[in-house]
C-alpha cells in the first residue's frame, strides 16, 4: 500500500505518507513526482483533513446494475454525471449534518477517483496516466429533494454530504474491489468494483471529453444497491477493500 493523506498540526497544513500508523512527511508537490522524509514526523495533536481540496467534485450515477434495479431505471448507454459542490466534503470522524430531518435522506458507499494530472480528451486506455489515487467516499443524498426535481446537485450538496477520506491510495488496481457500508456495525451494502457498469478509465476518459480535469478533482464512482436512510446518532462506515476506512457519525 501507498497510502498519502493530508493533516493539519496548528496553523501548519500537511502530506504525509502513512506507513503502519506512521507519517513521513512530503517534500515537494503531492501530484510532481513526490518525496518523503526518512524520518516520521511527531503524530501527536496532527488532525486528519480530506485528503484533497478539488476544483470540482463529479458524481456518477446509476453505475452498479445492481443499484439501477433497486433504483428502477435502465441502465445507461453513457456515464450520467453531474457537480456535488466542493463546500460538501468532510473529514473522516466528522458528523454528517442532516438538514431536514423530516426528508428522508440516505447513505452510499463509493469508490472515489483523485486525478493527479492535469487532462483532457484522453482514451481510456491512457486514462490511468492521470489518475492519483482512490479514496473511500459517501454520496450522501436527500431523497426527498432528489425526487423532486429533474437534477440532482442540490439534494447531493449540503454540507458535510461528501464524506471523503482518510488516505489516497496510490497503488491499487480498481477493477476488483470489494466495497461494503455498514450502518451501526450491520451490514447494509455488499458488493464488487467489478460489477461497474463504465470502469474507472472510462470515467475519467469519458468525463475528460466533456471538461477539462484538474490535480485533486475527484469522481466518485457510482454506489451499489443496498442504500437505505440515515438518523441523528447513526455510525456509517465505508469499508473498501485495499483502503483505510471511511467512518462518520450523523447528527
Amino acid at each position: 500500500m501507498a497510502a498519502i493523506g493530508r493533516f493539519q498540526r496548528g496553523d501548519d497544513i500537511f502530506y504525509a505518507k502513512v506507513v503502519d500508523g506512521e507519517l513521513f512527511r512530503l517534500q515537494g508537490d503531492v501530484f510532481a513526482s513526490p518525496s518523503f522524509d526518512r524520518k516520521a514526523t511527531p503524530s501527536k495533536g496532527v488532525k486528519t483533513l480530506v485528503p484533497v481540496t478539488p476544483s470540482k467534485i463529479i458524481a456518477v450515477g446509476l453505475n452498479y446494475s445492481d443499484h439501477a434495479r433497486e433504483s428502477g431505471k435502465p441502465l445507461p448507454k453513457e456515464p450520467l454525471f453531474w457537480f456535488k459542490a466542493t463546500t460538501s466534503v468532510l473529514a473522516d470522524g466528522g458528523k454528517i449534518e442532516v438538514p431536514y430531518p423530516t426528508h428522508r435522506t440516505d447513505f452510499e458507499a463509493e469508490l472515489a477517483i483523485v486525478i493527479g494530472r492535469r487532462v483532457r480528451n484522453t482514451s481510456p486506455a491512457a486514462a490511468s496516466r492521470y489518475i492519483l489515487g482512490y479514496t473511500a467516499a459517501q454520496d450522501i443524498s436527500d431523497r426527498t429533494i432528489q425526487n423532486a426535481e429533474s437534477q440532482w446537485s442540490r439534494a447531493k450538496s449540503f454540507d458535510t454530504f461528501t464524506p471523503l477520506g482518510p488516505y489516497i491510495e496510490t497503488k491499487l488496481d480498481p477493477n476488483d474491489l470489494k466495497i461494503q457500508q455498514f450502518q451501526n456495525g450491520q451490514l447494509r451494502q455488499n458488493s464488487n468494483t467489478n460489477q461497474l457498469i463504465f470502469n474507472c478509465n472510462e470515467l475519467v476518459s469519458f468525463i475528460s471529453t466533456n471538461m477539462t480535469l484538474l490535480p485533486g478533482d475527484v469522481i466518485i464512482t457510482g454506489t451499489p444497491s443496498g442504500v437505505g436512510p440515515i438518523v441523528s446518532g447513526d455510525r456509517l462506515e465505508v469499508r473498501i477493500q485495499g483502503l483505510s476506512p471511511l467512518i462518520n457519525s450523523v447528527k
